[in-house]
């Protein structure tokens, strides 16, 4: 079975895995997790169940306390990292320093 590049193979990622690894790695007290993966529906890295390949994260947490955005995103991204090697092709973090 042959799949064209941009074809996402992947198992989808759900909003609530992703809330779960969240809340457990960044304790945080604003979380805001939406899925966009619909309006990416043909796009490279979209998958064929029109979920769980593109999410938007928003999010306040003590542990940004004193840190870059960049470093927040860090940790964000670190937080997430299974999810990217499993297949989560986009995620557009908005950080939240005063919630």
């Amino acid at each position: 079975m042959s799949h064209s590049p941009s074809e996402n193979t992947a198992l989808p990622v759900r909003v609530k895995e992703i809330e779960q690894q969240l809340h457990q790695r960044l304790a945080p007290t604003l979380l805001q997790v939406l899925d966009e993966s619909a309006a990416h529906a043909g796009h490279a890295g979209a998958n064929a169940q029109g979920f769980g390949s593109h999410f938007r994260v928003r999010i306040a947490s003590p542990a940004f306390a004193g840190k870059s955005r960049v470093a927040c995103h860090r940790l964000v991204y670190d937080a997430m990292q299974n999810f990217i090697d499993q297949g989560l092709h986009a995620l557009a973090i908005e950080i939240v320093k005063d919630a």
